[in-house]
């Protein structure tokens, strides 16, 4: 009987691909999901957790996001600097008005993994408010979700 050899990505040897997402089209967070699969490679016959396999994301029409229920006015981001007094919160649906690619960003950060490769993961996740976007050279390959 043969036997079956495992392949283990090095990173001289990924190859990555861009994809677009448009996010009028789905919810945030089933998009947000597919993206993190993208940028984290698990989609690939090779993929090895600590190799920085993933792909190049582009995601269109922030603006027109698409969140369900009541989650636009219950759903709240919060800060603090660290000084007594100085906590800080905002609504998904301010965070939507005053900078979309914001709100995808942050969903995104936080279904990675978290260990050393997320920065260089969410360096490759390009959000654009509108549907004109400056990579068209790369033909990225249109996903459904």
């Amino acid at each position: 009987m043969p036997s079956q050899k495992t392949t283990v990505a090095k990173p001289a040897n990924v190859k990555r691909s861009w994809y677009l997402y448009d996010a009028s089209d789905a919810p945030l967070g089933r998009i947000a999901t597919e993206i993190a699969r993208k940028l984290t490679g698990k989609d690939k016959v090779n993929y090895t957790p600590h190799v920085d396999a993933g792909d190049y994301v582009v995601v269109t029409n922030a603006k027109d996001l698409v969140v369900t229920g009541k989650k636009p006015l219950q759903k709240k981001f919060y800060r603090h600097s660290g000084y007594t007094g100085n906590l800080k919160e905002e609504t998904l649906e301010h965070r939507m008005r005053e900078n979309p690619t914001k709100a995808i960003e942050d969903a995104v950060y936080g279904m990675l993994p978290k260990n050393k490769l997320r920065p260089g993961r969410m360096q490759r996740l390009k959000v654009v408010k509108g549907s004109d976007h400056p990579h068209e050279g790369q033909k990225p390959q249109k996903v459904e979700v």
